[in-house]
């Protein structure tokens, strides 16, 4: 394992706050993701699935997690079902993990090899009334192809039709939404990392470099300090490439008087950093380019004062988006005339702000939560303005993560450089 694994305790305690949830007789089975082919023989780096991460601590294919807490019989009231190891395996794909390291990891103590689970799951739906089974419920996923949780899930109606089966999704959202303090270590180690990444490429761009040299730059630092990698592809956009949100070629070479923005962060244990900087590609600002940074700025610097304990995220958006237009009127983009002729469901101001400001972040970096629900002490949350005036080639967002507290929050990036002056000074050769 490349990095080094967080305690068991943290997912022992994930799984005693689930349990609290559940109704008697319930039993809960959590799959591991599947391996996703390519062409020919190949397949995708395997992407461990993240509530059964949450409760286990395992990241490995094929593990299958079974919780009944009311089992009769206490060895069934926590099973974990890992794939055996064999010499065939161990010479082409490496070893897995051993029973002994899998209890290590998730403290659970009852560890089978996976031929094992299809007795014990007989056994167990026998005995419970409620069955929770998971799914990617997320408001943001496209679902095109068919996964093993939900292979899963028609064989257990199939095989099992008079069984309660209800959703694990909501109950984990709940779950997760909160960050523990071990979490936040781990976090704050995929922050620390992205920093060191950052910083690396303050001294390294300037006009002429390409954008995936950039890149590159970026995965050796990562990588080298235990990350996983990115934690989403990297957005490395110079010029009017920074006008598309989306943008992930990264192929164009960066300018002189452009502005380079940054979405980029690291993976570390799981957990994800979320960092956006727009830098000058010549170390420094022209009039207008520090107009629009300022600008941006301001509206960061409030939003991350108004995201608080008890805001709805839906009324919070609409609140920047005012912070916003103030702005756009200031920087000659918009007129008042636009403003009282605006469609309200399509206000002036998304012609240049077009996207949300604020979403949960954690094991994925659009993290579950209730996003209609009210913010509470403990989510952690990104912040992330910008301003794209596509006629004018600049594109500027900033984006920092915040950790919100019972009486104040804790901008976790605080540390890194952020103001245009300070900026201009690391870049300076």
């Amino acid at each position: 394992m490349r990095y080094q694994p967080l305690p068991a305790e943290l997912f022992v305690s994930n799984r005693q706050h689930l349990y609290a949830k559940l109704p008697p007789r319930s039993v809960v089975i959590v799959h591991a993701n599947d391996v996703l082919p390519t062409n020919a023989d190949g397949s995708l780096s395997y992407i461990t699935n993240s509530d059964q991460f949450y409760l286990s601590g395992i990241d490995q294919e094929e593990t299958i997690l079974v919780l009944f807490p009311d089992a009769a019989d206490p060895k069934q009231r926590e099973m974990l079902f890992v794939r055996e190891t064999n010499e065939q395996i161990a010479v082409w794909e490496g070893e897995k993990l051993t029973k002994e390291q899998a209890r290590e990891r998730s403290g659970i103590q009852r560890v089978h090899w996976l031929e094992e689970f299809e007795v014990q799951f007989r056994a167990v739906m026998c005995q419970a009334d409620h069955v929770y089974l998971n799914s990617n419920e997320h408001p943001r996923a496209t679902l095109p192809t068919e996964t093993r949780e939900m292979r899963f899930t028609q064989r257990c109606q199939r095989e099992y039709p008079l069984h309660d089966f209800r959703r694990l999704a909501q109950l984990m959202h709940e779950l997760r939404s909160i960050k523990s303090p071990h979490e936040i270590t781990a976090l704050n180690e995929a922050i620390r990392i992205t920093d060191d990444g950052f910083q690396r490429l303050l001294k390294f761009v300037q006009p002429g470099v390409q954008e995936f040299e950039i890149e590159a730059e970026l995965s050796h630092e990562f990588i080298r300090q235990r990350a996983r990698g990115f934690a989403y592809t990297p957005i490395i956009a110079s010029g009017a490439n920074a006008c598309v949100l989306h943008y992930i070629t990264n192929h164009c070479q960066c300018q002189d008087g452009e502005m380079l923005l940054l979405d980029v962060a690291a993976n570390y244990g799981n957990y994800n950093a979320d960092l956006t900087r727009t830098i000058p590609v010549n170390g420094k600002f022209t009039p207008r380019q520090r107009q629009v940074y300022d600008a941006v700025l301001r509206v960061f610097k409030q939003c991350c004062e108004m995201l608080r304990p008890g805001v709805i995220i839906r009324e919070y958006q609409e609140q920047v988006g005012l912070l916003m237009q103030e702005e756009l009127l200031g920087l000659g983009l918009i007129t008042q005339e636009d403003i009282d002729k605006q469609d309200p469901d399509r206000p002036a101001y998304k012609k240049y702000f077009p996207h949300g400001t604020s979403h949960p972040l954690g094991i994925d970096v659009h993290d579950v939560g209730h996003m209609w629900q009210p913010v509470q002490p403990g989510m952690v949350f990104t912040v992330e303005p910008g301003i794209y005036i596509r006629e004018e080639k600049l594109g500027i967002r900033l984006e920092n993560n915040i950790f919100i507290g019972e009486t104040e929050n804790i901008d976790l990036m605080a540390h890194i450089p952020i103001e245009a002056d300070e900026i201009e000074a690391l870049m300076k050769r």
